[in-house]
C-alpha cells in the first residue's frame, strides 16, 4: 500500500476527497479534541486508528517539527500507519497548528515535551491496554523533543516507558549550511534577553524551500494555513541551538531501540549529527539508514523514495511491535 502522499495535490493533502472520504479510503477512523495544558494553553490533539474489525498491533506517537503541524504531510503518514494496524495520536505543539500560542515560538523546549508526554500517556490509557507496544515517529525538532521524553523513561513524569522510536530527519544538530550567518548566531543570547519574540533571527533560504525536492509538494506545503514562513524569533532560534547542544552531551544515556532515518542531502538538520547518535546511543537495537541525496522531508521526495523510505519504517515498526509484544506475553506468563 502506497504512502497516501501519493495522493494528495499541491493544495490539499487529501487530494480530491474531502477528510472523511479520505479516511474511509485508507480503513482507519479519526478523532480530535482540544485539551488545557498545565499553562492555560488549548492544544489541538487527534488520533487516527484502524477500522472494526482489524485490532491495532501497537501506538505510534507522533511528534512534529518546528513550524510543523499534525493535520498536514505529517497527517498523511498518521494515515499510513494507522491502515498498517498501528493506533496512531498526535498534538500539535504550542504556537503550531490549531494550538493556542505565539505563532512558532518555543523559547523554553521543557513545557513542550510536558505536553507530549502528558497527552501521549493519556491517549494509550483510553485507547491502548498496557500488553500493546509502544513507539515515538517524530520529524525534525520533534526528534529532539521525542529523544528527551525518552531520556525521563523511569521517571515519574512518564508514566508507560516507549518501546522504541523513529526519527525523521530529526534534530539533534543545526546544518551550518543553514545557520543564521556570523556573526549573528553569535549574538543569539543578547537578541534573545532583549527582543525574544522579534522575527530577528535570518537563515539561509525558508525551511520549505530547502525541505521539499518535489516542486508540488513544496506548493503543499506552503498552502497550510497555519504554516508559518516567518523568520524564526530570537528567544526560539536561541533555544534551539541549546537544545542540540544538551542532547549532544547525552547520546550515551539512549538505551531504547531506534531507527534513524535522515537524507544525505539534508542542508536543515546535519545528519553528522544523527551518525553521531548512532555511534554513541547504548541501545543494543538501533539501526541508521542514511539515504544518499534525498533533503530534510523524506516525505517530499519523489515517490519511489517515499516508498523505500516509509517501507523501511513500517518494516522496522512492525518488527519490533511483534517482538515487544511477545517478550510483554512472556513476561506476563512467568509472572
Amino acid at each position: 500500500m502506497k504512502h497516501p502522499v501519493a495522493e494528495a495535490n499541491e493544495v490539499s493533502p487529501f487530494g480530491s476527497l474531502s477528510p472523511d472520504e479520505f479516511y474511509s479510503h485508507h480503513s482507519v477512523s479519526h478523532g480530535s479534541e482540544f485539551i488545557t495544558n498545565s499553562r492555560g494553553l488549548k492544544l489541538f490533539t487527534q488520533w487516527w486508528t484502524p477500522l472494526p474489525p482489524a485490532n491495532p498491533i501497537g501506538v505510534v506517537c507522533v511528534v512534529h517539527g518546528f513550524t510543523g503541524e499534525s493535520s498536514w504531510f505529517v497527517q498523511l503518514t498518521a494515515v499510513h500507519f494507522a491502515k498498517h494496524g498501528f493506533a496512531v495520536c498526535a498534538i500539535d505543539h504550542q504556537g503550531h497548528g490549531f494550538s493556542d500560542g505565539l505563532v512558532a515560538h518555543i523559547p523554553d523546549i521543557n513545557p513542550v515535551v510536558d505536553d507530549c508526554i502528558s497527552f501521549f500517556d493519556s491517549f494509550r490509557q483510553r485507547h491502548a491496554p498496557p500488553y500493546l507496544p509502544s513507539f515515538l515517529y517524530a520529524e525534525s525538532l520533534g526528534g529532539a523533543i521525542a529523544l528527551l521524553t525518552t531520556l525521563r523513561q523511569g521517571d515519574s513524569a512518564l508514566n508507560r516507558p516507549f518501546d522504541g522510536f523513529v526519527l525523521n530527519g530529526a534534530m539533534c544538530g543545526i546544518s551550518a549550511k543553514f545557520k543564521p550567518p556570523w556573526p549573528l548566531e553569535h549574538l543569539l543570547d543578547i537578541a534573545a534577553f532583549l527582543i525574544p519574540t522579534w522575527r530577528v533571527v535570518p537563515t539561509r533560504g525558508s525551511i520549505p524551500e530547502v525541505s521539499f525536492k518535489v516542486e508540488w509538494k513544496r506548493k503543499l506545503a506552503v498552502a497550510s494555513p497555519r504554516r508559518p514562513l516567518g523568520r524564526p524569533r530570537a528567544a526560539t532560534a536561541r533555544e534551539l541551538v541549546r537544545v542540540c547542544g544538551d542532547l549532544q552531551r547525552r547520546f550515551e544515556e539512549v538505551k531504547v531501540p531506534f531507527l534513524i532515518i535522515h537524507g544525505g542531502g539534508d542542508v536543515v538538520c546535519d545528519p553528522a549529527c544523527v551518525e553521531d547518535l548512532y555511534r554513541r546511543a547504548s541501545s543494543e537495537d538501533k539501526t541508521l539508514n542514511v539515504y544518499p541525496g534525498m533533503w530534510h522531508q523524506l516525505v517530499g521526495e519523489p515517490e519511489e523514495n517515499v516508498e523505500q523510505v516509509f517501507g523501511d519504517v513500517l518494516e522496522w515498526l512492525t518488527t519490533r511491535a511483534e517482538r515487544a509484544a511477545g517478550k510483554k506475553a512472556a513476561e506476563d506468563g512467568g509472572a
